[in-house]
């Protein structure tokens, strides 16, 4: 008699209390998903991370490795989609970064800061006139994104790298 009640209580268990137990895990990591979602398109600025890699890859915007104060942020509207990204790295890491996607440093013009003054307010970007800038406007047919490229290379062992993507439907 023991045994059955004891046999029930595991059955009881085992059918209704894991499934129940992997409802509730499950619930609340859809409901951290679903906050993290919110938090990102509700954003009004840079946010101080990487992109994810399916932005990094829909946008073409390879960040190079181990590069350091990387931010971003995405605009939307039924015109077009913009991703904004800045990031820092090594002098190698610039020209793979470069290579990547589909230009040179040698198409970068000296003293030129290729992203337009309406991109840098959106962000809250100044480029400095002190600064050594670089930059280069990487276009591309659609629904391929078009980039253009700002380097500050004020210290040419790491550079900083502004970059807006453009994607356009």
């Amino acid at each position: 008699m023991i045994w059955r009640r004891v046999l029930t209580a595991v059955v009881i268990v085992l059918l209704i209390g894991i499934p129940a137990g992997y409802l509730v895990i499950s619930a609340e990591q859809s409901r951290d998903s679903g906050r993290d979602k919110e938090a990102e398109s509700s954003a009004t600025g840079l946010r101080q991370n990487w992109p994810s890699k399916m932005k990094r890859r829909v946008f073409e915007v390879p960040i190079p490795a181990r590069s350091t104060e990387v931010a971003y942020y995405e605009t939307s509207n039924w015109k077009s989609s913009r991703l904004y990204v800045k990031f820092r790295t090594t002098a190698g890491g610039l020209d793979a970064f470069l290579n990547d996607v589909g230009t040179s440093r040698a198409r970068l013009k000296t003293g030129e800061v290729a992203i337009g003054e309406r991109d840098a307010d959106t962000v809250g970007w100044v480029f400095r006139s002190e600064a050594a800038w670089a930059g280069t406007s990487h276009k591309q047919r659609d629904p391929r994104p078009s980039q253009d490229i700002a380097v500050d290379l004020t210290d040419p062992s790491a550079p900083m790298v502004f970059v807006v993507s453009t994607a356009t439907p």
